[in-house]
């Protein structure tokens, strides 16, 4: 990370490899203080309080609706992410596990678009109790061709190019950048890359 993207400063620290889900810790690139900054926070944005039905937070994984307002206030710049991704799954349907997708060309990095917060409170755990952590979630597109045989709603925004991570970071309308890659651009695999 630190050789593609210019100026990034690391303070995630050593990153074990591995697969990430919904409310685990992962690391991003995002504005800092002095530049770009690679962290790591959980995966999941603060839900709207109309959909909680108790104190505990789940947490908002896919920023699909743009024009939510609860979630609205992290578009712009100052909250955008880039996750870092060699793969990811989509779920076939019940009880069918899940389908994995990578770049068809490996060389290829691939980030996705997402949004961030710092320092939110709130109760994603009873047993862990009210915790503060910085958040964030991916954002979605209507899929493309492959992604949408097996998950036809939507699927995350994947970056693959320098000038595609600039003008997330640095200010392009969401609107513009959600639309999926091409369908020559991912291929099925058996599992995680």
């Amino acid at each position: 990370m630190i050789r593609l993207v210019k100026g990034l400063t690391d303070r995630a620290g050593n990153v074990a490899p591995g697969s990430v889900y919904p409310d685990q810790m992962a690391p991003i690139i995002r504005h800092g203080q002095d530049g770009r900054e690679l962290v790591k926070a959980r995966w999941g944005m603060p839900s709207p309080p109309s959909v909680l039905k108790t104190a505990r937070d789940p947490g908002v994984t896919n920023v699909r609706n743009l024009s939510c307002p609860h979630l609205r206030r992290w578009l712009g710049c100052g909250h955008r992410c880039l996750v870092p991704v060699t793969s990811f799954s989509e779920p076939r349907g019940k009880g069918l596990g899940v389908q994995w997708f990578a770049p068809s060309e490996t060389q290829n990095t691939m980030f996705f678009a997402g949004i961030e917060t710092r320092g939110w409170t709130s109760l994603r755990k009873v047993k862990d109790g009210e915790t503060v952590d910085d958040l964030y979630a991916l954002l979605t597109c209507p899929p493309n061709g492959k992604v949408g045989r097996i998950q036809p709603k939507a699927m995350p925004v994947i970056q693959t190019r320098p000038e595609e991570w600039r003008a997330w970071l640095d200010g392009i309308r969401a609107e513009e950048l959600r639309r999926p890659l091409p369908d020559g651009a991912l291929s099925l695999v058996e599992g995680p890359v």
